[in-house]
């Protein structure tokens, strides 16, 4: 058992690492976003390790940085990280061995351990093993960043050096493999139309990217449901 869980760490490491760097890239640019924003490092750090989700603490220091209320970036968070909820659903059956860590698991839940682990699973069926290993990574990697980007503070200019792209290109790549059949497709396309279309009504809009996330599914589900009666 013991060797097959070393094995198993194994390839979660050489999976997750080229990951884990880009990670932590966008990580570096988040800490130095914070300091920007008056966060203190051990309250930038301190973020990463109870949240520890990029795309959530990015948008909270850019909101906060446009002068944003901290009732409307505790809600705009809440909404944008509201996929985890429907990440969990799909990794259920592949966590289920594990029981007893469900819990701490589940805060391990974000999109890139996501996406490993859903493919992982089609694989080999549940390894909440591989998936606990795939997210410890990357969440170290997510700390080291922000505590860097948090020390070097305005030393560093992300979008000079490209560190703001970081997140997106490598959601990106993530997301490219998997746009496979009429309903992931759909789903995409979809949000690329709502995203155009209401840049274009109010560019910079911060609500862009909840509006998207919570009305694009629908249309992967409607083709989803449309195509089992067929």
């Amino acid at each position: 058992m013991r060797f097959a869980k070393r094995e198993v760490f194994k390839t979660a490491s050489v999976e997750a690492l080229p990951l884990a760097i880009a990670i932590a890239a966008y990580g570096v640019s988040y800490g130095v976003l914070a300091t920007q924003v008056n966060f203190n490092v051990l309250t930038a750090v301190l973020m990463s390790v109870l949240v520890f989700s990029g795309s959530a603490q990015l948008v909270a220091v850019a909101m906060l940085a446009g002068g944003a209320g901290i009732a409307s970036v505790l809600l705009t968070v809440v909404l944008l990280n509201l996929r985890n909820l429907l990440y969990g659903a799909a990794l259920a059956e592949g966590l289920a061995p594990a029981k007893k860590w469900t819990s701490l698991l589940a805060f391990g839940i974000t999109d890139e351990p996501f996406v490993l682990a859903s493919s992982r699973f089609k694989k080999v069926g549940p390894d909440p093993f591989y998936f606990a290993a795939v997210a410890g990574i990357f969440y170290m990697a997510w700390i080291f960043a922000s505590l860097t980007g948090a020390l070097i503070g305005g030393q560093l200019d992300p979008q000079k050096f490209g560190l703001d792209l970081a997140f997106p290109v490598t959601f990106a790549a993530l997301l490219v493999p998997g746009l496979k059949g009429k309903p992931v497709i759909g789903t995409a396309l979809a949000a690329v139309v709502m995203t155009f279309a209401l840049e274009w009504i109010k560019p910079g809009n911060e609500l862009t990217i909840i509006v998207t996330g919570l009305l694009a599914p629908l249309v992967g589900l409607y083709l989803n449901r449309r195509m089992g009666h067929e």
